[in-house]
């Protein structure tokens, strides 16, 4: 019986390995495990900030496997979350990244935006700034 691939599934796995191979590059000191989980904090932290029309919209763009980490535990009740500040903000992302203590939440989502930065498209990008404040966009360089 000859090997064979599900096509969309491996190109899922693909993307989602590119994606956290690229957060490993763009924080400098983060493994696999690392990135995947300042992936998993920062999207949840930034889903939980947008309006639930804009949260969806970014959704549609994530890979499969990176979609299904997303709305990993989401719902809509009390969306958004009336978060200001960048410190409110990073203390969201902090609370999931408490498993490793070692990750800073501020380089954390500072990686994850640059990579959504290159993945998402520059008109979704525009829409999610439009809903974060100031202190929370200049995570976002």
């Amino acid at each position: 019986m000859a090997d064979s691939e599900v096509h969309g599934l491996e190109t899922t796995i693909q993307k989602t390995n590119e994606w956290i191979n690229e957060i490993q590059e763009e924080v400098g000191y983060m493994d696999k495990e690392e990135a995947y989980l300042a992936l998993s904090s920062t999207l949840h932290a930034l889903r939980d900030r947008l309006m639930p029309e804009e949260a969806v919209d970014l959704g549609a763009q994530l890979p499969m496997i990176i979609r299904g980490l997303y709305y990993e535990g989401y719902t809509l009740s009390g969306k958004p979350l009336r978060i200001r500040s960048k410190d409110d903000f990073l203390a969201l992302v902090g609370r999931e990244l408490r498993r490793n203590p070692e990750i800073d939440p501020e380089e954390a989502a500072e990686g994850v935006f640059a990579v959504l930065d290159k993945k998402i498209s520059r008109g979704e990008i525009k829409d999610i700034k439009s809903q974060l404040p100031r202190d929370i966009k200049e995570l976002w360089h």
